[in-house]
């Protein structure tokens, strides 16, 4: 196996990991930044006020998203198993 095949393996896995990552992310990064400036407005210091709502939106994400990760994650990995002998044997 080539160094170029790694690369494109681990470029590859990375792209997809971002790509399924970054809606749950994105959306609780502003979920959090929503409630830390209600939390700044309203002088409420409560820590745990932010669980709640961050749990609802992953829900929600998954929920809408979910089918669309799982033909992401099974395309990657189908596409892995059917050139897994073209990327052991090499050049």
């Amino acid at each position: 196996m080539s160094e170029e095949v790694v690369i494109h393996l681990g470029q590859d896995a990375l792209r997809t990991l971002a790509l399924l990552s970054a809606p749950l992310l994105l959306s609780t990064l502003v979920v959090g930044l929503i409630i830390s400036i209600f939390q700044a407005l309203t002088q409420i210091n409560e820590n745990t006020l932010t669980f709640v709502p961050k749990m609802v939106v992953i829900a929600i994400i998954i929920t809408l998203g979910g089918s669309w990760m799982l033909d992401v994650m099974s395309s990657y990995t189908i596409n892995l198993f059917e050139n897994i002998a073209t990327v052991v044997r090499g050049p």
